[in-house]
């Protein structure tokens, strides 16, 4: 507690002229409690006992006067007390807010959404209150406790000390209980942030889970959370109470002993009545000051949790941040490079190893490979999301860890896969990549990424609001104003990370039009696994487990027949139509499927009229591991999914992750076995599925396609009993 207040007076530095003022009020409050308690002395022992009339009304009237301006500084006070705990809690926000800007890519990648709600609402809130409750109240409490001891000694010296050396024995049982009530109060803290994160989650997913009928099971497992959080609450709460309830019940002891011991002294003749009466009211004051102290734990103890949880945040360093000498970095004019870089986001494996390549200015460069190869790493490298471990990534020579993060990201212009819009207008949202762009500007950059026509056709224009993510637009013309907003900072690099890759056929095929465009006299990088959009790049460099295994042009590396040309027959055969709502696969291609390698031509073009065309949205489950209802071989013809296992403790990890040209559910095929792996689309998928029942009787309506089918599955260990 005594920690909460030292960082809680900190926070008050900034405000001394506002906190003298309100210790200036105390002092009245103070004044008032003594002022009464010593009036009961010459009220009883010189006005009445003597029957001196003027003194009685001098006394009175003199209280009357000095009540009156108590209730006038507390009034002040109560305004203080609002205006000093909302500026301070608007400069913690602010101080909050402003570090979350500074922090890197990394903190992000690890922390969920809903611990950082949960420090702006449930964290801040505790210590609010501990600024406008108990603040006042402890320093109030402990003037209180100084002033009253020593004038309890004016009236009896032998009640003051009885009563001072009681008073350590009201302040035992928060000794030793609130260490325990503190270190309960962080974890209290820490279970609410993580209660906010479960329900920030489950609004997300209510797609999936109604579309999977998971309520009653995410309703079960909120149960348990609570149950966990119930008994951590619980134990925090009781201490509290604890805490605020010994101090109490010992100065009632304490008052009952005074009292005692002060009414033998009177009845003695040793001790006046006017004095006894006057030393038990400003007992009473001195009780509730100590009853003030103890009422403050609590919300001091919740505040102690508060503020070590903010604290973290703001303790928490940028990995990535401007170095002491970091000079602006003038604009390309001959090259970026990787020189050897190695970089790992966890320091368990290499995301990049040993990589080096030089893009020149002005060149069309694709970056391509299988998914964790180290594609959208390398680019996150050039935006310095992050550092390398080793080696350095540089712009015409010049290492980026010497240059400010303002002047390299100045040259960039950035288009994710996911184009984040705000809650805010269609104009403000392209403005965002130049705040000082013209209104001209802005539409300009509307016409060079062909949104300007469909924005002006809407009934509020360029005013229109988009909604929270970009909501109320399709995902087209999201991806469209994501680009004017590169477009508008008129960025030397253009850098695109898969911004086309959930799109459908014409859609994407428009985008590319005008991303091509786009990209004339400027740098363009573009992280892709479609290869078609590849042919006519300048450069392309592909990626395997973190390392650059081949770059050259697109007839260069199918020549060499390496790790691209691989990619790119895996994604030949593949029919889209242009409305993205078909696909279809050409007899071919389904040699290159293990189990089909074998069969003879007229089968396979049997089996690709078989295949049918499903579309699933993002985030839903294929199939589940364990699952015997699906029976179906899957063929990604566009999309990505996440291979994911179940590990002991119930959780599910990914292990992997396929694309275009990509199969799972071979087994299917095969044998009615359960699935042993889930599979849960990334983002929009279509999908060619063939089901087992349509593949059985084909194979089995010829004998020699049966014989030849079995020596396939014989080779492969999985021998289906209906074909043995």
């Amino acid at each position: 507690m005594l920690s909460a207040l030292r960082v809680i007076l900190l926070y008050l530095q900034p405000y001394r002229a506002q906190v003298w003022l309100l210790l200036a009020g105390l002092l009245i409050d103070l004044a008032w409690a003594v002022l009464f308690g010593m009036s009961f002395q010459y009220i009883v022992d010189e006005a009445i006992a003597k029957h001196d009339e003027a003194l009685l009304w001098s006394v009175l009237i003199g209280l009357v006067a000095a009540a009156l301006l108590s209730a006038m500084a507390a009034i002040g006070r109560d305004y203080l007390y609002a205006r000093l705990g909302t500026s301070v809690m608007n400069d913690l926000r602010l101080r909050m807010f402003e570090h979350l800007q500074r922090l890197s890519a990394g903190y992000y990648s690890k922390v969920q959404i809903g611990d950082i709600m949960s420090r702006f609402s449930t964290d801040l809130s505790a210590v609010q209150n501990a600024v406008i409750l108990a603040i006042p109240e402890t320093i109030l409490g402990t003037l209180g406790l100084i002033t009253i001891s020593t004038l309890l000694f004016i009236f009896s010296w032998q009640l003051a000390l009885l009563t001072v050396l009681g008073l350590p024995l009201a302040m035992l049982g928060p000794r030793i209980l609130g260490p325990r009530a503190e270190r309960d109060s962080y974890l209290v803290r820490h279970e609410e942030a993580k209660i906010a994160s479960t329900v920030q989650e489950n609004v997300s997913a209510q797609p999936v889970i109604r579309a999977f009928s998971l309520a009653p099971l995410q309703l079960g497992a909120f149960r348990s959370q609570l149950r966990g959080f119930y008994k951590i609450s619980l134990r925090f709460n009781l201490l509290a109470y604890l805490v605020e309830r010994t101090p109490n019940l010992a100065f009632l002891l304490l008052q009952i002993a005074v009292f005692g011991f002060g009414a033998v002294q009177c009845f003695n003749g040793e001790l006046s009545l006017g004095s006894l009466i006057a030393f038990n009211v400003l007992l009473g004051y001195l009780s509730s000051y100590v009853t003030s102290l103890t009422r403050v734990m609590p919300p001091l103890l919740l505040a102690a949790g508060g503020i070590r949880r903010i604290q973290e945040l703001l303790d928490t360093t940028p990995h990535v941040a401007d170095a002491a000498a970091a000079a602006a970095l003038p604009p390309i004019a001959d090259a970026l490079a990787f020189a050897d870089v190695n970089f790992s986001y966890t320091g368990e494996h290499k995301n990049l190893d040993h990589v080096s390549f030089t893009i020149r200015r002005g060149a069309n460069v694709a970056v391509v490979g299988g998914s964790g190869s180290g594609k959208s790493t390398a680019l996150a490298l050039i935006a310095r999301f992050y550092d390398p471990d080793t080696g350095a990534v540089t712009l015409d020579g010049r290492d980026l860890r010497s240059a400010t993060l303002g002047s390299l990201r100045g040259q960039l212009g950035i288009v994710f896969q996911e184009s984040f819009l705000f809650n805010t207008t269609i104009r403000e949202n392209i403005r965002f990549g130049r705040p000082d762009a013209s209104d001209e500007e802005v539409e300009a950059a509307a016409r060079a990424a062909e949104i300007h026509d469909l924005v002006v056709s809407l009934p509020d224009g360029y005013d229109t609001i988009v909604g929270e993510r970009g909501g109320r637009l399709s995902g087209g013309q999201r991806q469209r104003v994501a680009i004017a907003r590169a477009i508008v900072r008129d960025p030397a690099i253009l850098l695109l990370d898969e911004a086309t890759s959930a799109l459908d056929p014409t859609t994407e095929a428009a985008v590319n039009t005008t991303l091509e465009r786009l990209g004339r006299q400027r740098t363009v990088i573009s992280v892709t696994h479609r290869l078609a959009s590849t042919v006519n790049a300048d450069q392309i460099l592909v990626f395997d487990r973190g390392r650059l295994v081949e770059q050259g042009n697109s007839n260069e590396l199918l020549a060499q027949g390496g790790m691209y040309k691989k990619l790119w027959d895996k994604q030949q055969g593949l029919v889209i139509s242009e409305d993205g709502a078909r696909a279809g696969i050409e007899p071919e291609r389904l040699r290159a499927v293990p189990v089909l390698s074998k069969l003879a031509d007229a089968m396979l073009a049997k089996l690709a009229k078989m295949f049918l065309s499903e579309r699933v949205s993002e985030d839903r489950k294929v199939i589940r591991e364990g699952d015997t209802t699906v029976d179906k071989f899957y063929i990604i013809a566009r999309g990505k999914v996440a291979v994911l296992k179940r590990q002991p403790d119930g959780t599910d990890v990914q292990v992997a992750t396929l694309q275009d040209g990509d199969h799972f559910g071979e087994v299917a095929l095969l044998k009615d076995t359960p699935r042993n792996a889930t599979i849960r689309t990334l983002t929009p998928c279509i999908f060619l599925t063939l089901q087992r029942r349509q593949f059985m009787e084909l194979i089995q309506s010829d004998p020699r396609l049966r014989s030849q089918f079995n020596i396939v599955s014989e080779l492969r260990g999985t021998v289906p009993q209906t074909l043995v």
